[in-house]
């Protein structure tokens, strides 16, 4: 299979920049595929779609403040951008620019945090470093580092008020657990507020945890597909996730998951174990057509860049046929693209 065929031409006008106006007002294209219609609504219609035999599961994973900015003793300036935690101290990195730096540069972020590069590691650009630090890191990073935004989003004024805004409109509502280095976009639209009604109407829902790291979001540089290899991400299932996802299915709901990294976790978990079950684990599954689901069976997630792997599984699950006919409606009425942009039920 051809990355070829995974690819798309999208007007650069349609790169949301920044989210809409308030995060229920996106706009939300309803694929039904058993009818094969496509219909347009906005994401405050969610209720009226999703019926009451439906558990949503959702990614409660938190964004980190990832992105570093630095110096070396040299004044030469160095981005730093945390990928995971290793063991105490130590984190897997991309380091801007790579040929710079060299094992056992101090690179200086703060007076509370210096990074020294221990070496390079197979994947292109990405780095073993340790942190140095005193505290609490977690709250060291939140005074000195960034929300690593994606490259296509540019803040050319980084103010205090657009970092504020970012902190709050780039993280869901329900974010729990720090650990990610980009956002489980799908769920940007949900308010407090709309998950309340779909609680009200009967509809249940439960959380999981993928730290979404480069396996989300690595270009596919192979001509053929099946020559891509998925970085690990990591993942969790509570006991209690377990069984709400084992009870819905076995009495025949509709296990809608909220974004692609939700559905990774979920077909990981099932294809590992035979069922969902409670575990810390991680996932390298890379999804493209004709992928068989085994515990989803309806999707909410954005519009995803062409040729990436978040294409090819929303394709899987839709069809490929579907997806693009449905990418280019979306295209010409003017969708919003990507993290920012405005999503789309698969039914």
């Amino acid at each position: 299979m051809n990355i070829s065929e995974f690819d798309y031409e999208l007007p650069e006008e349609l790169i949301a920049q920044m989210p809409a106006d308030k995060r229920e007002n996106s706009k939300m294209l309803v694929l039904d595929r058993n009818e094969q219609t496509i219909n347009h609504e906005h994401f405050f219609n969610i209720i009226d779609h999703i019926d009451k035999n439906t558990l949503i599961v959702l990614n409660n994973t938190k964004v980190l403040p990832a992105r570093l900015y630095g110096t070396k003793e040299t004044g030469a300036k160095i981005e730093v951008f945390l990928l995971e935690s290793k063991e105490e101290h130590q984190w897997s990195c991309l380091i801007k620019p790579s040929k710079r730096v060299k094992p056992d540069t101090i690179i200086t972020i703060s007076e509370e945090l210096k990074v020294k590069p221990i070496k390079r590691l197979e994947d292109d650009g990405e780095w073993l470093v340790e942190l140095l630090y005193e505290g609490d890191l977690f709250d060291i990073l939140h005074k000195v580092g960034n929300l690593p935004l994606p490259p296509y989003i540019e803040r050319k004024l980084q103010t205090e008020d657009i970092k504020n805004f970012d902190m709050e409109r780039y993280q869901t509502v329900y974010a729990k657990d720090e650990g990610s280095v980009a956002a489980p976009t799908a769920g940007l639209h949900f308010t407090q507020e709309i998950l309340d009604k779909l609680k009200n109407k009967g509809v249940e829902i439960t959380y999981v945890t993928l730290n979404v790291g480069l396996g989300t979001f690595r270009p596919v540089k192979c001509e053929n597909i099946l020559d891509h290899k998925m970085h690990s991400e990591t993942f969790e299932i509570t006991q209690e996730a377990a069984d709400k996802i084992n009870k819905a299915k076995s009495e025949g709901k509709k296990i809608l998951a909220v974004g692609t990294t939700t559905v990774r976790t979920l077909e990981t978990a099932y294809q590992k174990y035979g069922c969902i079950k409670q575990c810390h684990d991680h996932s390298e599954l890379f999804i493209y057509p004709p992928y068989e689901f085994k515990v989803i069976d309806q999707l909410l997630t954005n519009f995803h860049l062409p040729k990436s792997t978040l294409l090819m599984l929303v394709s899987a699950l839709a069809g490929k046929d579907f997806i693009f006919k449905a990418y280019k409606e979306a295209i010409a009425n003017k969708y919003r693209f990507f993290s920012y942009g405005d999503c789309m039920l698969i039914k």
